[in-house]
């Protein structure tokens, strides 16, 4: 991560709290008891390396008592590693919309609830068919009515929905107040498909990118979340990596992280 030029990661966390993504020659990382947080906490801080925020891959619907029993631990290993963030996925699984979202509202207040009195906030991704909809945000939102629950921006989701690119501004300035979190990705759409109304996910494997060569302007999306008093980190996510060659990903990545500090 240092040759990338990088001193944080976003952390997934599986369901039995293990970290898939963290690596170690000796052993496998997990947040499941205090001896196992403490010898992540002496590693990240032998290596002047930090985890600015946790990643869960939820299925509130189909186990939700499973799924809070994990985040009661897990925030737990966050406060013990100052990790101020954890990134949730409220999407529904086999509900109707107009069932999942007073399920999904009961859902984040009872995890808002293990939070309370911490400065620990949960990002809902905007994701999918359902969170990438502003009115199912706002509905979620209020419904919620929680300080402790806002958004993980997710630059290129939004824009894969379908939203136009001149619209994604006014969604950006819209939750910037709620946002705790980024997935900063880009598309680079055909000049006639940038501001119509495309179908969800029209043609992202063909058009993804890196944030350096995409229609959305991160100039403006940092602008934005300053004057949101924004104080996270700005966690590239490249799902266009594949397109290179092997040999070239490396720089690929290296020339986002500086695209990105430049701005930041």
């Amino acid at each position: 991560m240092k040759e990338l030029g990088l001193a944080g990661v976003e952390a997934e966390v599986a369901l039995d709290l293990g970290c898939p993504g963290l690596t170690h020659p000796d052993t496998k990382y997990r947040l499941d008891s205090d001896a196992s947080i403490h010898a992540l906490r002496k590693d990240l801080a032998e290596n002047q390396m930090l985890i600015t925020s946790f990643l869960l891959h939820n299925r509130f619907e189909q186990q939700l008592s499973k799924e809070v029993a994990c985040i009661r631990q897990l925030v737990k290993a966050a406060q013990a590693l100052n990790v101020k963030v954890i990134r949730i996925d409220v999407v529904p699984d086999r509900m109707k919309r107009d069932e999942f979202l007073p399920f999904a509202i009961k859902a984040c207040r009872e995890i808002c609830e293990l939070v309370q009195d911490t400065p620990i906030r949960f990002g809902v991704e905007n994701h999918g068919n359902t969170t990438n909809d502003p009115a199912f945000l706002d509905k979620l939102f209020d419904g919620v009515a929680s300080s402790h629950l806002g958004l993980t921006l997710d630059t290129a989701n939004l824009y894969w929905f379908g939203h136009p690119l001149d619209d994604l501004y006014k969604i950006f300035e819209k939750y910037a107040s709620v946002v705790y979190h980024t997935h900063c990705k880009s598309i680079r759409f055909p000049q006639e498909k940038k501001n119509v109304r495309r179908p969800m996910g029209w043609e992202y494997g063909k058009y993804n990118c890196p944030v350096y060569e995409g229609d959305i302007d991160f100039k403006r999306i940092v602008s934005i979340l300053r004057a949101a008093n924004y104080a996270g980190d700005l966690c590239i996510e490249d799902e266009s990596l594949g397109k290179f060659p092997a040999e070239e990903r490396k720089g690929v990545f290296i020339k986002e992280v500086e695209f990105l500090k430049k701005l930041a």
